[in-house]
């Protein structure tokens, strides 16, 4: 299994819409890295959602349902998209600032990289921003 991040501002699309809604479409990234993250991505794998600009903080688990295919928002070139399916939400969000703070976290994509969408997360990563939001 693999583990990731990804990025949505919450007044575009929310963890909590992908509750209520059940499934999405993880569309429009236009960025060459993150289409090769989505590219890795399998059926099954974990993916922390994070809201940006707005709550800054990791939000709740997603699960990817559907890998990597064209991206049905692209009018031109070759983009990617992959569906997400709602896994659980975290009791408590996790924070950039916590995130930052926290040493073991130093190399993770979303202090390194902040303006990447779609980014992965080491299993050590994943699980303890996990257990952050316990």
């Amino acid at each position: 299994m693999n583990y990731w991040l990804v990025k949505s501002e919450p007044s575009t699309y929310s963890f909590q819409d992908l509750m209520k809604d059940k499934k999405t479409v993880w569309d429009g990234v236009r960025n060459f890295a993150a289409r090769l993250h989505l590219r890795a991505m399998q059926k099954g794998d974990l993916v922390m959602f994070y809201h940006s600009n707005e709550d800054m903080a990791v939000i709740g688990i997603a699960k990817v349902s559907k890998t990597a295919y064209p991206d049905p928002t692209a009018k031109e070139g070759d983009w990617s998209a992959v569906d997400l399916v709602p896994h659980k939400p975290l009791k408590t969000p996790v924070t950039l600032a916590q995130i930052k703070a926290e040493k073991k976290l130093q190399n993770t994509g979303l202090v390194r990289i902040g303006r990447l969408s779609v980014m992965p997360l080491t299993e050590a990563e994943f699980n303890l921003i996990s257990k952050m939001g316990e």
